[in-house]
């Protein structure tokens, strides 16, 4: 191999999908830029390695978003980060909440909640629709769930931003960078804190209050576990469902004859959703450590090496998919790999395709048409997760 990838440059963060392609042909396991980090591009071998913890430590992934300058990170220590047992006991407490019955019970406020903020979106003029659709309803659900005040929804996304990719993307000398990361792990620990203590003395009906009551081998979660939990939840809850949302955009404004055919028969959207999750995902790598030498598509990597394991790529091959880097709403068969695989399977997939779907459905109710609005739209630059950073559109009235 010539060439050194960067998985942060401006023209990969643009269109990575062919450049994915030329790793999965030319160096499908390979060191790239920055930091010399091992990527990992080939679908069985994503899949391998994400099912193999006693090989490839989740920790990789506390390692990424907890560099030495940010003095801490709850995220990394919340369960995504950690091997089995412990993250299947932890993973236990939570599971219910994300589960068939709970989902029921939330659809109609989720969808009573996506309806208002549809309503609220101007006809036949330009709107950046991340703001008020795409990051609007995730941050309704998931501060519902954890039963967090509306006056604090617009702040979720922030912190889930740079505590996550607003710190894996920051360069040794962008101090101000440090500073708005570090200041919103400060922001973070004090709001979840004083919320625990309010729901210590008044306990309600929502996640957070469940965590308190919850017993882990018979023992409370420690205020730093909790913390990382809800760290974990806002994180997750967020950051799926804003890029899948503004993805589904971005697919209808390419392809519109995709918005007639879903607004005429709703029972296609949840496979409209899971194409959409394929082809534009909103998670594109994951972190991982090696916990011994191995081997891996004939690359040997020593103990210790930082991977990336590129799902995003995984996700276009053509050994798994025909035609990956075609829209295919009839395509077959299960398309998972965008809620990751394995024991850290994301426990809210039903939640962000529930969310995907009542969404959508708003628009549809709303809207007979999408055309691109005046501006053009921009990807946001992380290096896990992809999604458009602005959406200029503008909706049509039915």
């Amino acid at each position: 191999m010539t060439v050194r990838y960067n998985v942060l440059s401006p023209e990969f963060r643009n269109d990575p999908y062919p450049v994915y392609a030329d790793m999965r042909r030319n160096a499908p396991v390979c060191q790239v830029d920055p930091g010399g980090m091992w990527a990992v591009t080939r679908h069985e071998d994503v899949i391998f390695v994400l099912k193999n913890p006693e090989l490839f430590s989740s920790r990789g992934f506390g390692l990424a978003v907890n560099p030495p300058w940010l003095g801490g990170n709850p995220f990394a220590d919340s369960m995504i980060t950690m091997d089995p047992p412990q993250h299947g006991r932890l993973r236990a407490l939570v599971s219910r909440a994300f589960g068939t019955f709970a989902m029921a019970r939330m659809e109609p406020r989720v969808r009573a909640f996506a309806e208002q903020a549809v309503a609220e979106l101007p006809l036949g003029e330009p709107v950046d629709v991340m703001p008020p659709y795409a990051l609007r309803i995730p941050a309704f659900v998931i501060g519902d769930l954890m039963g967090l005040p509306p006056s604090l929804h617009a702040r979720l996304k922030r912190w889930a931003d740079l505590i996550t990719g607003g710190v894996t993307t920051v360069r040794p000398d962008e101090h101000d960078r440090k500073d708005l990361a570090r200041g919103a792990v400060a922001d973070l620990r004090r709001y979840f804190g004083e919320l625990l203590e309010e729901r210590r003395r008044a306990p309600a009906e929502d996640l957070v209050s469940d965590l308190l009551a919850a017993k882990v081998d018979g023992e409370a979660l420690t205020q730093d576990e909790l913390i990382a939990f809800m760290t974990l939840l806002l994180v997750g809850g967020i950051e799926t469902a804003v890029n899948m949302l503004g993805a589904s955009l971005v697919v209808l404004l390419e392809r519109p004859e995709l918005w007639e055919k879903l607004r005429a028969d709703r029972s296609r959207i949840p496979a409209f959703i899971d194409e959409v999750l394929r082809y534009e995902p909103p998670l594109h790598a994951v972190p991982r450590t090696t916990t011994t030498e191995v081997e891996l598509a004939g690359v040997k990597l020593p103990k210790g090496a930082p991977l990336l394991v590129m799902t995003g790529s995984a996700n276009r091959d053509e050994s798994q998919f025909p035609d990956p880097d075609q829209f295919n709403l009839e395509r077959p068969g299960p398309k998972n790999l965008p809620f990751g695989h394995g024991v850290h399977f994301c426990l809210g997939a039903q939640l962000a395709r529930m969310e995907g779907r009542l969404a959508l459905e708003a628009l549809f109710d709303r809207a007979r048409g999408i055309s691109p609005g005046p501006e053009p739209m921009a990807w946001h630059r992380t290096l896990l997760v992809r999604g458009p950073g602005s959406l200029p559109i503008v909706l049509h009235s039915a």
